[in-house]
């Protein structure tokens, strides 16, 4: 673990600097420094720099919409505003049947991907949610398959008894393109413990994506910040999967996920700033040489927010989704009804100051 207060080695951030301007990897103490002691100005300076070296003036999105399965779910996650058990008016489980309807929906619409995640079921193995993918593919094959955190692959895949190379590879099989990079929160177990002590444990979701990386399957990573870790925490966090992405190269994009305070128990420790997100996207772009994109997930941290970031580092909007995922708005994220149309998405990026550039599942332009 890092710890700014016992670390005697002589850095200063005109080093630091030096080093991000001649594309020179950071070490996780000078990471710990550009969080502690970088003044916003300078982050978006080297953070632009770094941004424009990996995707110059551009930024992206693509058209996508989410299905959620259910929000029942077998953990209990203090910070979650989406779990609700069987019986409360805010619960759900959606069939087949039901979830091939939201695909129906979209028959005349050109989008290009469906994200599906949600709760991590009971009673629903990998075979359940491999036969949805499968019907899925059948309905519409052009459709981008990105679906399941590391969380609910690892229990439906345990529930199935095979092993993880086992289950990632059948689900390949059924249709499915790409995994989404949720569940990670923070990988400090102390912290874990004290947040989400029953979910899936950072070494499992990191063999996880590893497993999925050698078989062909990307994917993208996450970490929910805002809470009750440090900024050392954070960088040790995005330390792994730097780690990870120099073994497989697997990683399409990190999304930073802002800790949001409505109906959860942690609802005490309030939100950090705009200031602090944006502080997070700049140092996130600079420490992750080799993670091709940052995505600003602007249903959770809202449109304008998201629009900032972009000169914080950020280069991909995510997509129009069209109302069709709650897990931020049953968290009191500004955006309650998540969608926008690729105009108004354009309209953002522009006025920003940057290229707006549509793309598919894997950052292929279109």
């Amino acid at each position: 673990m890092i710890n700014i207060t016992g670390y005697t080695e002589d850095i200063d951030l005109k080093q630091i600097a030096e080093k991000v301007l001649n594309d020179v990897r950071i070490s996780a103490y000078e990471g710990l420094l550009l969080f502690s002691k970088a003044d916003l100005p300078l982050l978006g300076i080297l953070s632009g720099f770094t941004r424009r070296r990996f995707n110059g003036n551009f930024a992206f999105y693509n058209k996508n919409f989410h299905i959620e399965p259910t929000n029942k779910c077998v953990y209990n996650c203090r910070f979650c505003s989406y779990h609700k058990p069987a019986g409360d008016p805010e619960s759900w489980e959606y069939n087949h049947e039901q979830m091939l309807e939201i695909v129906k929906r979209f028959d005349k619409k050109d989008v290009t991907e469906v994200h599906i995640v949600g709760g991590v079921h009971p009673s629903h193995d990998l075979y359940y949610y491999g036969e949805l993918i499968r019907k899925i593919r059948n309905y519409r094959p052009s459709l981008h398959i990105k679906a399941f955190s590391a969380i609910e692959l690892d229990y439906m895949i345990s529930k199935a008894g095979l092993t993880i190379e086992e289950g990632l590879g059948l689900l390949k099989d059924y249709g499915l393109d790409s995994i989404p990079g949720g569940g990670a929160e923070i990988f400090n177990e102390e912290l874990r413990k004290k947040i989400c002590d029953e979910k899936t444990s950072p070494d499992i979701w990191l063999t996880i994506h590893e497993t999925a990386h050698k078989l062909g399957i990307p994917s993208n990573a996450t970490i929910l910040y805002g809470h009750i870790e440090t900024f050392a925490d954070r960088i040790n966090h995005m330390e792994r999967l730097r780690a990870l992405q120099d073994k497989t190269g697997g990683f399409n994009s990190f999304i930073p996920l802002k800790y949001k305070m409505a109906n959860n128990s942690m609802s005490y420790l309030g939100e950090v700033s705009i200031v602090e997100d944006l502080r997070n996207y700049a140092v996130s772009r600079i420490f992750l040489d080799n993670i091709p994109h940052i995505k600003a997930y602007w249903p959770m941290i809202g449109k304008e927010t998201a629009q900032i970031s972009l000169s914080f580092g950020a280069d991909d909007f995510d997509g129009t989704i069209d109302d069709t995922t709650r897990i931020y708005s049953m968290a009191g994220a500004e955006e309650k009804n998540p969608a926008m149309t690729t105009d108004e998405i354009r309209k953002l990026i522009s006025e920003a100051g940057f290229e707006p550039v549509e793309r598919d599942s894997l950052y292929n332009r279109i």
